[in-house]
């Protein structure tokens, strides 16, 4: 094929929806950085920049079979691809391409065996791969008293089945690097409050100057839930006072934790200023995108200890990669070795036999998983949903949205008005069972309607005004609608404006301009200048000046600061806030890091590549105590047959370390 008939198709291609504009942009660079290279350069920079979009590391030039012929693309590619992928020194000896051992430095793509990377991608990758593997190369050094200590943190000790919560302290506490990992109502939180007590009551027996502990979270949203979780759990923990006081409570973004510079990907905090600190714990880690996670590891100073926290089976990052998915790919069999089964069996008790394999590899005994819901019991729809969909068993699935259940309940139909109405309205409780003496599911009328039974009096002090708009919060917290999609009818651009429309309609907003008491607005860019981050959510509210005049504000609840309470309300004028949307519908992957009393899913008429397995699960475990799922069996069963796959390099690395 011709090089500018290969172009001309790449145009096509974008017309098409195949690539994107900036796919092509890169493909006519490198055909530029190597005018004599073969035909097919051009085509894998442009299929490389696209499978980064789609959050791959790399193109697998062995496993990677994206030019089906059902897929749309033209024949020609998928010769040239074919040709490539059996040639790989085609590749080696381009100008475009360099090599893992240095060769051609500042080429645009790398080669790494038999995966092709953009080369920022693949720096990143190494930079990852080996601030882990140095940790996990690190003889275990379990402290003194240990055993103790566990003792007292944990002394139910005669159960008979392994304590994980127990199990991931034991793991934490010998290494430099842990992953913890469950679904949720695990414990995760938990585990780590219980963690933290026991690095300080150790490290204090030593030395009288306690650690120095950061916690940390993607978003602002998972930062707040962490913090006031964790302030709870500090209250109930079975230490001695100066240990207790020791344990922070304040929980920051991985922006605000690295320093952030406007417009600018670096950060404050690098490995020339590294962070002052000896622990990190990061939650919500299954959101962490390869680039993120390569800063942290960056400014994390080579002593320090990294704890992640995270629900491997979540949907992965926005972004690029799929880190704690591939750092989890074996802990559901556990692989640990004999050696850590025998040491945890003498240091905390716990018998983990069934979970030792032969081929223990290094980072498996670094990984810790939680398998008890104390959310969700036996009993729970929610709870055997997700189980159900993550063994990607659809009968069974379709077996549990049909049978009478309280908390789970399927609108077996494509969305139409009447559908979304009987859902926003009320949280489609006619489709629930009814439990004895339970609550119902409710919708986005609840909490229009607690902004008008509880509205302070205009002269009321601002302290009554700010427990209000606490309470409003949260009354909207009763409630998510959750979709699959941004764009289109079922996506979140087409959701909300119809929902705003039924709310409207039924009296319960008025949306005759853009700003109007009730809008529930997400924060879609971090703002530095008013402390808000991606993810933030707030809600109109009118509230008085000194004058005793109602104005819109709008109330965020955000981390309270060091000595303060766990969270407090920050109210911000309309005109300040900057890329912000309307909120009655956000995507699950908005979704991440967040819980709703009721949460209800809304899947699109049409197939997409996006509603996936990882997705289904993650949307339902949003929900605390009922969920709803509002689509076609069609469209159900193909997300349940559809896991996603992220290429990545980072398992194979990681894999290496015996």
């Amino acid at each position: 094929m011709r090089r500018d008939a290969l172009m001309a198709s790449l145009d096509v291609a974008v017309v098409h929806g195949l690539l994107r504009p900036l796919d092509v942009a890169f493909a006519r660079f490198v055909a530029t950085e190597d005018p004599g290279a073969a035909d097919a350069l051009p085509l894998l920079g442009a299929l490389v920049s696209r499978q980064q979009a789609d959050g791959h590391l790399c193109l697998d030039l062995d496993g990677w079979e994206p030019l089906a012929e059902d897929g749309g693309w033209p024949e020609s590619w998928r010769s040239l691809v074919a040709t490539i992928a059996t040639a790989p020194t085609m590749l080696a000896s381009s100008l475009a391409v360099g090599m893992p051992d240095g060769t051609q430095e500042g080429s645009p793509l790398v080669l790494d065996g038999s995966r092709l990377y953009l080369r920022r991608y693949w720096n990143h990758e190494q930079r990852v791969a080996e601030a882990i593997g140095r940790r996990l190369s690190q003889p275990p050094q379990a402290p003194d008293h240990l055993r103790e200590q566990l003792t007292r943190l944990y002394p139910n000790t005669d159960t008979g089945a392994p304590d994980w919560q127990r199990i991931a302290c034991a793991l934490a506490a010998r290494s430099p690097f842990t992953v913890i990992t469950g679904g949720p109502g695990t414990g995760k939180t938990t585990t780590v409050v219980r963690l933290l007590g026991l690095l300080q009551t150790l490290h204090r027996a030593d030395t009288a100057r306690p650690l120095r502990i950061r916690l940390a979270a993607p978003t602002g949203k998972a930062a707040a839930r962490l913090q006031a979780s964790i302030s709870t759990q500090i209250a109930l923990l079975d230490v001695d006072d100066a240990v207790r006081t020791s344990i922070p409570s304040q929980v920051d973004t991985l922006h605000r934790l690295l320093g952030a510079r406007p417009d600018s990907r670096r950060f404050r905090h690098d490995s020339a200023n590294p962070l002052h600190l000896d622990v990190l714990v990061i939650d919500e880690a299954s959101m962490i995108d390869l680039e993120m996670m390569s800063a942290v590891l960056e400014a994390l100073p080579d002593d320090a200890r990294l704890v992640l926290l995270g629900d491997k089976d979540q949907l992965s990052s926005v972004e690029a990669g799929a880190v704690l998915g591939d750092l989890c790919r074996r802990a559901d069999a556990g692989h640990y070795s004999e050696d850590t089964a025998n040491w945890l069996r003498v240091t905390s008790g716990d018998n983990v036999d069934a979970w030792v394999r032969g081929d223990a590899l290094a980072l498996d005994q670094h990984v810790a998983m939680l398998r008890h819901s104390h959310r969700f019991g036996a009993d729970s729809g929610i709870g055997q949903l997700a189980l159900a969909i993550n063994d990607g068993d659809a009968s069974r699935v379709q077996g549990l949205l049909v049978q009478p259940h309280g908390d789970i309940a399927w609108i077996n139909a494509t969305a139409n008005a009447y559908r979304l109405a009987e859902l926003v309205l009320d949280g489609g409780r006619v489709h629930f069972t009814p439990r004895d003496g339970d609550a119902q599911p409710r919708g986005y009328r609840q909490y229009l309607q607690w902004l008008r039974e509880h509205r302070p009096p205009p002269r009321a002090a601002m302290a009554t005004f700010e427990t209000w708009a606490q309470g409003a919060l949260r009354a909207f917290g009763g409630f998510q609608l959750l979709c699959a999609l941004r764009q289109g009818p079922f996506g979140a651009e087409g959701l909300n404006r119809q929902v705003t429309a039924i709310l409207q309609q039924a009296g319960l907003i008025d949306a005759g301009q853009e700003w109007y008491e009730g809008r529930p607005i997400l924060v879609t860019r971090n703002d530095y200048s008013l402390g808000l981050m991606n993810g933030d959510i707030g809600i109109a509210l009118r509230i008085p000046d000194e004058h005793g005049r109602l104005h819109l504000r709008v109330a965020f609840e955000v981390p309270g600061q060091t000595g303060e309470d766990a969270t407090r309300i920050r109210f911000v004028l309309p005109s300040r806030l900057g890329e912000r949307e309307t909120v009655y519908a956000m995507t699950v992957h908005k979704s991440q890091g967040s819980e709703f009393e009721h949460a209800a899913l809304v899947l699109p008429d049409t197939a997409s590549a996006v509603l996936t397995r990882e997705l289904l699960y993650t949307g339902v475990t949003r929900a605390r105590r009922w969920f709803t799922l509002l689509g076609s069996e069609e469209r159900l069963v193909s997300a349940i047959q559809q896991s996603t796959r992220r290429h990545s390099g980072l398992w194979p690395r990681f894999s290496s370390i015996a």
